[in-house]
């Protein structure tokens, strides 16, 4: 037998067996003999840092399909908020003229599609078969959004009629919740808005509300565009 023949028939690293050609493992395997990666070393060990750091920071907003905070990002990428704002800021501009935005809203960032298609979304998901907000459901949500945190009690002397219905409505929307009890007679429930607020009307936090001026509270609040 040759030394060529010994050599093809000797058994591969990769314990495949006696006869397997070298050229045949490599072309099962690719990555023989490449480093592996460290996940433990966090993005941007692979000299490609910016790279890496946006690219997971899209797969975080797509993944959680809300609002994600800096301190959570930072704490899955272990990166600096300086460079995690900074990317941001460079992936809205990328994302500038498509059909997807990165907004900022609830105090964190958020994945989403732009207004301007939402009709197309809506269709899709048949979110026109949900009964609009009212107007007078929209003037409950107001007060308890400028007023929070605020009992039944207070804003059915605000409104001066019955608001259970529509409190109901905002609670199955998931516009408001209970945020405690007011302490005295009956401990009557507090209501706040929700996270899903401020997504709705597309606030950072509730420093965005609209100033009050004139405006009653039936029309402040100005749902959002279809």
């Amino acid at each position: 037998m040759s030394d060529e023949t010994e050599r093809v028939r000797a058994p591969n690293p990769a314990g495949r067996g006696a006869g397997y050609p070298e050229f045949l493992a490599h072309a099962a395997d690719p990555g023989a003999g490449e480093p592996e990666a460290d996940p433990a070393a966090g993005p941007g060990s692979n000299g490609e840092g910016t790279t890496d750091v946006r690219n997971v920071i899209e797969c975080l907003l797509l993944a959680r399909g809300g609002p994600v905070r800096l301190e959570e990002m930072r704490r899955v990428l272990d990166v600096g908020e300086a460079e995690l704002i900074a990317t941001l800021a460079a992936l809205q501009v990328e994302y500038a003229g498509r059909g997807l935005q990165i907004q900022e809203v609830a105090q964190g960032y958020q994945l989403c599609t732009r207004p301007e298609y939402a009709a197309y979304v809506q269709r899709l998901l048949r979110v026109g078969e949900l009964e609009p907000l009212t107007r007078a459901t929209l003037d409950v949500l107001a007060i308890v959004a400028y007023r929070q945190p605020v009992t039944r009690a207070e804003i059915d002397a605000i409104r001066g009629v019955q608001s259970v219905h529509h409190l109901v409505k905002l609670e199955e929307r998931r516009l408001i919740c209970e945020v405690g009890r007011r302490p005295g007679p009956g401990r009557p429930i507090l209501y706040g808005t929700t996270e899903g607020f401020l997504r709705y009307f597309g606030l950072k936090d509730l420093s965005q509300l609209p100033q009050m001026g004139a405006h009653e509270f039936s029309t402040v609040l100005a749902p959002p565009r279809p």
